[in-house]
């Protein structure tokens, strides 16, 4: 359970947190298909985002990974070698500086864990997504879908007014 937990986190961190993040998304059964690169990105994104305190919600884990599973065959062709190569590259050189904004940003942010989330997410997807591979513009543009589908959903469907605003803050993405 603890390395699903850790390849959903790490899904979900690159959905929220990168253009090229689609990469981390498809469900278990859609795996088995993909390129070896895209498997690489999906089972090893965690590890290149070292985050210590940046938290992503269980309910925006669950909708991202909600929208993510229902992509279309389209949609699931972005996910080619070379455009996962290119993540890859990418992430592993930059991740570092990446957790560090997304930590410094969650730590500065005031209120709670969705607040603090979706701030957090959208000053650092802004900041590094015009940085990432062309190679990667397809896979950026999956990511778009999954991120806007899941703060509508989220916006629309929490409880809480705070979340309800921060989720619909966001929802327009990068």
């Amino acid at each position: 359970m603890t390395t699903l937990r850790r390849t959903v986190q790490g899904a979900v961190l690159a959905a929220a947190l990168l253009s090229a993040s689609a990469v981390a998304g498809p469900t278990a059964a859609h795996a088995a298909a993909l390129p070896p690169a895209c498997q690489d990105a999906l089972l090893k994104t965690l590890d290149k985002f070292p985050v210590a305190h940046f938290t992503v919600p269980d309910k925006v884990e669950s909708g991202l990974l909600d929208q993510v599973s229902a992509l279309s065959d389209a949609d699931q062709s972005a996910f080619t070698q070379a455009a996962c190569t290119s993540w890859n590259d990418w992430a592993t050189a930059n991740g570092k500086a990446v957790a560090k904004d997304l930590d410094t940003t969650y730590q500065n942010t005031s209120g709670k864990v969705c607040a603090k989330f979706a701030a957090a997410s959208l000053k650092t997807l802004k900041k590094y997504a015009p940085n990432v591979p062309a190679a990667t513009r397809d896979l950026e543009k999956v990511a778009k879908k999954v991120w806007k589908k899941a703060m509508q959903k989220l916006s629309t469907d929490a409880t809480d007014a705070t979340c309800r605003k921060a989720y619909d803050g966001v929802k327009s993405g990068w």
